[in-house]
């Protein structure tokens, strides 16, 4: 059995990019282990988001949870100055955080790592630094193989149609879609994870302060979470991974692959 390390950037990641993942692999019996850069929070908002990802990532199988302690650089134009006493992630030293990312990453003897796409997927700035921090920690941890986390391009334009058509609520901007994730043709692993709809599902529902509160993200995630069971696992059914390391054209069916 293997151990894989999912590194992302705020609590919610972990479910909305890979819970279907983690919680196939956990039930494989791989040893699955959730990191964080940040605990979510932008200022210092009293809420409990590392309790909710505790929550989420023992619903998906979960074994480890660890977060680095940096404060959630926020998305958009304006760049917070950092709040008292904490280093948004964005502003993070590299090696600094890399260096705690690998701490872990040896303590675990982690044979995979899953990071995130040099664009950070869509562009947020804390995205962007978990693909920095992550390459730079798998180096410092001579960790075997790093996957990024993607979607098809192409499948989120079509989505970004039918929800401006829709009015529904969400980032569907074409000219940030446009640029966002990976095209199709370079994708290098695609799981399939229907069986485990209802894992990612409850997962979801596990971050209750982004189901609650009143930002487009939380207004988005209320949208799914309303979603008939069958529908959410259709939409679901499939999460996606490039390896840098293997060759265009290459598509793979289970991250251990």
């Amino acid at each position: 059995m293997a151990t894989v390390v999912a590194f992302h950037a705020h609590p919610d990641d972990e479910v909305v990019l890979t819970g279907g993942t983690l919680a196939r692999a956990s039930a494989a019996g791989h040893r699955v282990v959730v990191v964080t850069a940040t605990d979510g929070r932008v200022h210092n908002e009293d809420d409990n988001r590392l309790g909710e990802l505790r929550s989420s990532a023992s619903i998906l199988g979960a074994q480890r949870v660890e977060c680095l302690g940096y404060a959630d650089s926020g998305y958009g134009p304006l760049f917070y100055p950092d709040p008292p006493g904490r280093t948004r992630f964005g502003r993070a030293d590299l090696d600094e955080a890399a260096g705690r990312l690998a701490t872990i990453l040896r303590d675990e003897r982690a044979d995979l790592l899953l990071s995130y796409q040099p664009n950070g997927g869509y562009g947020h700035r804390d995205h962007v630094q978990v693909h920095h921090v992550g390459k730079r920690a798998a180096e410092l941890a001579a960790i075997p193989r790093v996957l990024e986390v993607t979607m098809p391009r192409e499948m989120l334009l079509r989505v970004s149609d039918l929800a401006h058509l829709l009015r529904l609520p969400g980032p569907y901007e074409r000219d940030i879609v446009r640029g966002a994730y990976a095209p199709r043709a370079t994708i290098t692993h695609r799981v399939n994870v229907f069986r485990f709809a209802r894992q990612k599902r409850d997962a979801f529902a596990a971050h209750r302060s982004q189901i609650g509160s009143s930002g487009l993200g939380a207004r988005l995630f209320g949208l799914l979470m309303r979603l008939p069971p069958q529908v959410f696992g259709a939409l679901f059914s499939h999460e996606w991974f490039v390896d840098p390391a293997l060759p265009t054209g290459t598509l793979r069916r289970d991250i251990f692959e």
